[in-house]
């Protein structure tokens, strides 16, 4: 491992890394100290797509709870489960197999709550809404992070984030046999793939399986560390950066058995909340990403 300050490379290999960074240096940082992270932070962006961040500002015992609500929805009913059912990719709300996904409350599109069946879904519902605004707040921090980091105003990014129209996702793998992985050698829990907003916050447990990939085509495990949160560039954020930031693709694989003796792996639980910019957003190359008119990659767009 490198350390330079507040930044360390956790996942290195062929100079490919991936940084650990204490987000708390530029969230309570002199000036100084938030531009060297927030320069620490466009980098790891730039090279891998990726970075981890540690003291990001949402409690772990906020996270924890979500990960109980997390797993205690999906231990519902299956019909409890499939009368909150996803119902199309304009909401993109619901359960749908062993997701459950959420919007900004109030939209156009609702959510689908299990509220009406217990108090426990009551309590969920509140959890949930607590949670989208902390990891929402966090999205505006890290966007302001990126500014900085650019050379542009720190609120650069925040009349294109301030409606919050994002997506927090609850993922459940369910408890699976090693069998399954040893028969067919080609066979994933989640296919490789990019996210296609501006940033992805991914919250994970300690089961194991992420993987990112490296520029020579090559998977590294992205392994899981305590009280961090691992955050990703999307498609949208590469296109508005002129491909100055890279959206890596990654997928989730066997993880790896203490023993060849065990022969099942745990349920594994992890939380996305994909950060999207405002629907009305135009989106162009952002100042300071291109030198020249002529060097702008793409079109402008309307989110």
């Amino acid at each position: 491992m490198t350390n330079a300050g507040d930044t360390t490379a956790v996942i290195s290999a062929d100079n490919f890394e991936i940084p650990l960074i204490n987000f708390a240096a530029f969230r309570e940082g002199d000036e100084k100290t938030k531009t060297e992270t927030a320069k620490s932070i466009l980098s790891g962006f730039q090279q891998a797509g990726f970075v981890y961040l540690r003291n990001h500002g949402i409690s772990k015992a906020t996270v924890s709870q979500a990960f109980k609500d997390s797993a205690q929805f999906f231990k519902r009913p299956l019909a409890q489960k499939e009368g909150l059912a996803w119902t199309s990719p304009e909401s993109n709300r619901g359960y749908l197999k062993e997701t459950m996904n959420f919007g900004r409350e109030g939209d156009v599109f609702a959510n689908h709550w299990p509220d009406s069946f217990d108090d426990e879904g009551k309590m969920f519902r509140s959890n949930m809404l607590s949670f989208f605004d902390q990891c929402q707040l966090l999205n505006i921090q890290i966007m302001e992070a990126i500014a900085v980091g650019l050379g542009i105003q720190a609120n650069w990014f925040d009349s294109f984030c301030d409606a919050a129209n994002n997506n927090l996702r609850l993922l459940h793998y369910p408890e699976v046999s090693a069998e399954v992985f040893q028969k067919n050698k080609l066979q994933v829990r989640a296919g490789a793939h990019t996210d296609y907003g501006s940033i992805t916050l991914l919250f994970q447990d300690m089961a194991g399986g992420l993987q990112v990939q490296a520029p020579d085509g090559s998977f590294i495990d992205a392994t899981p560390i305590p009280d961090t949160v691992v955050v990703n560039a999307g498609d949208m954020l590469a296109r508005w950066s002129n491909d100055t930031i890279k959206s890596t693709k990654h997928r989730v694989v066997e993880p790896s058995r203490a023993s060849q003796g065990d022969q099942t792996h745990p349920a594994r639980y992890s939380i996305a909340y994909f950060c999207i910019p405002n629907a009305d957003s135009l989106i162009e190359a952002i100042p300071g990403t291109y030198d020249d008119v002529r060097d702008k990659k793409y079109p402008s767009i309307k989110r």
